[in-house]
C-alpha cells in the first residue's frame, strides 16, 4: 500500500470515527530536507501518525504539538530548522525541540519568525502547516486527493502560507487572505473553488493572478511558490501540483512480472498486466495489479478499433515494460509501442535480441522512420546495471530505471552528482 493510499484510508477512518485529527503538510523547504513540499501526515487525536513529513526526524515533535497548535481551530504554521545545533554547548536549542523550558526555568516557544532547532545536520528549514481534519479546507483537500487518485487526472491546490496585511485602514470590502486559505482546481469538478475563512470576496486582481498561476502549474506539472502584492498586503502561496498515479503497463504475465507489479504498487503506481495467453493473464496471479487483461494479438494486428483504443488509453503517458519471453508477443507489443510511443519503453532480453526485433519491425513498415520517435523512448536491455539475476533483483533494476526516466534523472550514483539531491 502506498503512502497516499494509506493516508486516504486513515482520513476515511478518522472521519468515520469523528476523530479530531490534524493534518500536517510540508508547504515549504529551504535548503536540504528528506521530504518535499506536498508531503502529508495525518495525526490522530491520540498522537498516532499516518504518513511522514521527514525521514523520521520531525514526526515526534509534530505529533506532540499538533493538537495544541490547532487548539483554536485555526491553521498554524511551524518552522523546523535542521541545521547543526549543538545541544552540548546550547541547552536552549535542545529545549526548543522538546517544547519544554530553558535552563533558567522559563517556558520556551518559538516566535513567528523563529524556527525550532533540530541538530540533524541537514542544514535546511521545513515549514509545516497544521490543520484540523474536519475544517472546510481540509475536507475539500481530502476530496481533491481522492478525485485525483480515482480519475487519474491532475489537480492543483493553491495554499496561502504567509499573509502580511498592510498596517493601515482600508475601506475595501475584499478579504485579506489568511494562512490556510485555498484555491482548488479539482479534476472532477472542473472549476476553480475558493475555500477561505471569511465571507468577503477575494481581490479580483489577485484572483486573476492566482487563476493564471494555477493553470500554469497544471500545464507545467510542477509545484511552485509565488508571492503576490495586493492592496491589502503581501501573501505567499504554495501552488501544489497533485499529479495522478504514475502508470506502468507490463506486457507479459510470467513469474518475473509478479515482483515488478508489487514494487510498482509499493510506490502507488497504477499497474496493468497484459498477455495474449489466457492461462497467464489471470487476476489471481496478480492480485496487486489494477488491471489484468488477455488481449488477442490478432485483434490488434487486424486493427480492431476497440482493442487499439483500449491499448492506447492504457499506454498513453505511461511506462511500458515488455517482458513476455516470447518473440512473437514481444514483436507485436514492441511494434505497437514504437508506433504509439508512451513515456518509456523497456524491452527485456539481450541487446542483440531487441536489435533483431527492431530490424524486423522496420522491415515490415512502408516507412521505417515511422518508429523514430518510439526508438528515442526505447531502453534495452531494460533496467539499471545493479547486478543480481533473481526475479526480485531484475524487478528492482527495472523499477529503478523507470523511476529515473520518469523523473528525468540519469540513474547514476548520487555521489557522482555535482548538484544537491533535489536541485533541478
Amino acid at each position: 500500500m502506498s503512502q497516499l493510499t494509506a493516508l486516504l484510508y486513515a482520513i476515511d477512518q478518522a472521519q468515520l470515527q469523528q476523530d479530531d485529527a490534524v493534518m500536517a503538510t510540508v508547504v515549504q523547504v529551504e535548503g536540504s530536507a528528506y521530504r518535499r513540499p506536498g508531503a502529508r501526515m495525518l495525526i490522530w487525536s491520540h498522537g498516532q501518525p499516518v504518513g511522514t513529513i521527514s525521514g523520521g526526524c520531525l514526526e515526534s515533535e509534530a505529533c506532540k504539538k499538533a493538537q495544541w497548535l490547532t487548539r483554536n481551530g485555526r491553521p498554524a504554521l511551524q518552522r523546523y530548522h535542521t541545521g547543526y545545533a549543538d545541544f552540548y554547548t546550547d541547552p536552549d536549542a535542545y529545549a526548543k525541540t522538546q517544547g519544554i523550558h530553558d535552563h533558567h526555568g522559563n517556558d520556551i516557544e518559538a516566535d513567528d519568525d523563529e524556527a525550532l532547532a533540530f541538530g540533524l545536520g541537514c542544514n535546511g528549514t521545513v515549514s509545516v502547516l497544521f490543520e484540523r481534519l474536519n475544517s472546510p479546507a481540509m475536507l475539500a483537500v481530502s476530496q481533491l486527493l481522492r478525485h485525483v487518485q480515482a480519475s487519474q487526472r491532475a489537480g492543483v491546490i493553491a495554499t496561502v502560507i504567509s499573509s502580511q496585511p498592510i498596517n493601515r485602514k482600508s475601506n475595501s470590502k475584499e478579504t485579506t487572505l489568511q494562512l490556510g486559505d485555498r484555491l482548488l482546481l479539482d479534476p472532477v469538478q472542473h472549476e476553480l473553488r475558493w475555500i477561505i475563512q471569511t465571507n468577503s470576496p477575494v481581490d479580483r486582481n489577485l484572483h486573476q493572478m492566482l487563476h493564471n498561476d494555477v493553470i500554469f502549474t497544471l500545464t507545467r506539472q510542477k509545484s511552485l511558490h509565488q508571492t503576490y502584492q495586493t492592496t491589502q498586503g503581501t501573501i505567499q502561496v504554495f501552488l501544489e501540483y497533485v499529479g495522478p498515479p504514475n502508470r506502468l503497463v507490463i506486457f507479459g504475465a510470467g513469474h518475473d512480472a509478479q515482483p515488478l507489479v508489487s514494487m510498482a504498487k509499493m510506490q502507488g503506481w497504477h499497474v496493468s498486466v497484459i498477455d495474449s495467453r489466457p492461462h497467464f493473464a489471470r487476476k489471481e496471479r496478480f492480485m496487486d495489479a489494477d488491471h489484468v487483461r488477455c488481449i488477442d494479438l490478432k485483434a490488434v494486428d487486424l486493427e480492431d478499433t476497440a482493442a487499439l483504443a483500449e491499448l492506447t488509453s492504457l499506454t498513453n503517458g505511461a511506462a511500458v515494460a515488455i517482458m513476455s519471453h516470447s518473440l512473437a508477443q514481444d514483436r507485436h507489443w514492441l511494434k505497437q509501442m514504437l508506433l504509439n510511443p508512451p513515456r518509456y519503453i523497456g524491452q527485456l532480453g539481450p541487446r542483440y535480441r531487441t536489435e533483431r526485433l527492431v530490424a524486423e519491425i522496420q522491415q515490415s513498415l512502408p516507412d521505417p522512420s515511422q518508429i523514430d520517435q518510439g526508438l528515442e523512448a526505447l531502453h534495452y536491455p531494460i533496467g539499471l546495471d545493479i547486478g543480481g539475476d533473481t526475479p526480485e533483483a531484475i524487478a528492482l533494476a527495472i523499477m529503478a530505471e523507470i523511476t529515473a526516466v520518469m523523473n528525468q534523472r540519469s540513474g547514476k550514483m548520487l555521489k557522482q552528482r555535482d548538484l544537491s539531491i533535489h536541485a533541478e
